[in-house]
């Protein structure tokens, strides 16, 4: 798939704002700070559709962002950020729960991980409660191009070895760079092959 159109709908943290749910939809969402505005950008070749800051918790609300003109793209609130308070969070946490549990084209979630660093206890307690919920969803490995191939395998491997302590099988995972591209085609081309099979 191209990314001929990419344009900005709407920001809102109800979840009844969201766009008619007559396109099929995929939520980007992670630990703040993980990368997600840079991949956003990325993967549909504009620099600035998603903003970039060097300050976690940028993004505080639901972003949809209409791609195509056939597909929804929603960055979300990002998670685990501290320097907010707990009343904060937890109505961050209860608009994305809302969301997710509600919206009824959403195809896939894809779930932003950090391959520098170790698994997190939010990112896990984050994917085993969209496993509880049956919400699908693929795991992205971010900022890779920061390792060494070696550093990034070791790093992979005990990723999933974390995840696999509670999970059968792994999620379906991409490898990403936001500088150098890696992982665009591979996840356009997914999202292309699940919009086949949406329905209204």
């Amino acid at each position: 798939m191209r990314v001929d159109s990419a344009q900005f709908i709407i920001s809102n943290s109800d979840v009844k704002k969201c766009p008619a749910p007559t396109l099929p939809e995929y939520a980007f969402i992670g630990r703040s700070n993980v990368g997600k505005s840079s991949l956003i950008n990325m993967l549909t070749g504009r620099k600035k559709l998603a903003k970039i800051s060097g300050t976690p918790g940028k993004t505080q609300l639901i972003n949809h962002f209409l791609i195509n003109n056939t597909w929804y793209l929603v960055d979300l609130p990002g998670y685990g950020y501290a320097k907010i308070s707990k009343g904060e969070r937890r109505k961050w946490k209860k608009m994305i729960n809302r969301y997710l549990l509600s919206r009824t084209n959403l195809m896939c979630t894809f779930l932003l991980i950090d391959a520098r660093i170790p698994l997190q206890d939010n990112d896990l307690e984050f994917m085993n409660w969209l496993g509880t919920h049956q919400i699908p969803f693929v795991i992205v490995y971010t900022k890779t191009d920061k390792l060494s191939k070696k550093n990034l395998s070791d790093n992979l491997n005990n990723i999933r070895k974390g995840i696999l302590k509670y999970w059968e099988t792994l999620p379906r995972e991409f490898i990403t760079s936001s500088q150098s591209g890696l992982g665009k085609d591979d996840i356009l081309n997914f999202v292309d092959s699940v919009n086949r099979d949406f329905r209204i």
